[in-house]
């Protein structure tokens, strides 16, 4: 081995160990909240946010569900009384959206493409927002967390609203857990609120 290459290995082996660690942090979530409905505004306030955007399959409504709650119509009434936008950025599909959110008058930006950042771009640039004043929140590290994370924007992790998921989320959760194990070794401070 020559002298030129085992400083190729060396950059290569040093470049390999950063790329890791800057890939793990992709998955960290600012914050992680039990469930969106206990996320207050003056919680969001304390941290300049005026601006949520929010998954919607398992955070806002649950998944195998058309309509929201009682308490999902309370937590937006909140956030309205100050002065705090929701929208909704959602992978689905504009006719499951509007079916789920039709009684909240929630602007919605459909077939999002998470974890690529498209659909928070698209709510950043059509709703004129200041992503230092925006949150995502979402129930899933591969895909919400993510896209919040590469777009620069803070991120709320909740837990899933139920326990049960669609048959692509099910695909996304078994490579969670494998993530989240690292996650929490790296960042041992990582835990529920």
């Amino acid at each position: 081995m020559t002298f030129t290459d085992s400083l190729v290995e060396v950059f290569l082996n040093k470049f390999t160990i950063f790329k890791e660690r800057h890939m793990l942090s992709r998955f960290k979530p600012t914050w992680m909240i039990g469930d969106i409905y206990t996320i207050s505004p003056q919680f969001l306030l304390d941290h300049n946010i005026n601006c949520v955007l929010t998954d919607l399959d398992n955070t806002l409504v649950p998944w195998n569900s058309k309509k929201g709650s009682e308490a999902l119509r309370n937590w937006l009434s909140e956030n309205k009384k100050y002065g705090i936008k929701v929208i909704v950025v959602s992978n689905n599909s504009h006719k499951r959206i509007q079916k789920a959110v039709q009684n909240y008058e929630l602007p919605f930006i459909p077939r999002a493409m998470k974890p690529l950042t498209i659909g928070i771009r698209l709510a950043l640039k059509k709703f004129n927002l200041k992503k230092r004043n925006t949150v995502m929140i979402g129930d899933q590290l591969m895909t919400d967390v993510v896209a919040a994370n590469s777009c620069g924007v803070r991120s709320i992790l909740v837990r899933p609203l139920v326990r049960d998921d669609a048959w692509n989320t099910t695909i996304n959760r078994y490579f969670e857990k494998i993530v989240w194990n690292k996650l929490s070794k790296k960042y041992p401070d990582l835990h529920w609120k």
